[in-house]
């Protein structure tokens, strides 16, 4: 009778929690999804393309090497394994001045492509965008 009672309590108690933890389990899942598109490794989605437009744009690979494995600033596929966008974010825009990044709040084409700049840098981190020339998925 007590393990029924229990039994009962906690199927009620799952009952609750079910509806109380749904939208942050569906915020969860919807971080961990890829902020990109890629197919044959080299063609992506336009909002990734337009990321690597911006990372040749302003020259990036002059400290973060080509591949973004790094030269005299660190290697972004090995920084996007650990930052989180926010972050990410946070040190294009806002720049580490005491490293030697410098900050790009200023730049108009990187504060309207930052999300599709981290786009493909989580891209490259992931290991499914490879390095070199991207085309549009369907072009």
């Amino acid at each position: 009778m007590i393990k029924k009672a229990m039994l009962s309590m906690a199927a009620g108690s799952m009952l609750f929690f079910v509806p109380v933890f749904a939208p942050v389990l569906a915020q969860a899942q919807a971080a961990d999804a890829a902020p990109y598109q890629v197919s044959e490794g080299n063609k992506v989605d336009a909002h990734t393309l337009s990321g690597w437009r911006t990372w040749r744009a302003l020259a990036c690979e002059r400290c973060h090497g080509p591949a973004q494995e790094g030269m005299v600033g660190p290697s972004l596929v090995n920084s996007l394994k650990v930052l989180s966008k926010d972050q990410f974010k946070e040190t294009v825009l806002k720049g580490r001045i005491d490293k030697g990044m410098p900050n790009f709040d200023g730049s108009k084409m990187v504060v309207e492509n930052i999300d599709n700049l981290y786009a493909y840098l989580k891209g490259r981190s992931d290991g499914a965008i490879q390095p070199g020339r991207l085309q549009e998925i369907g072009k």
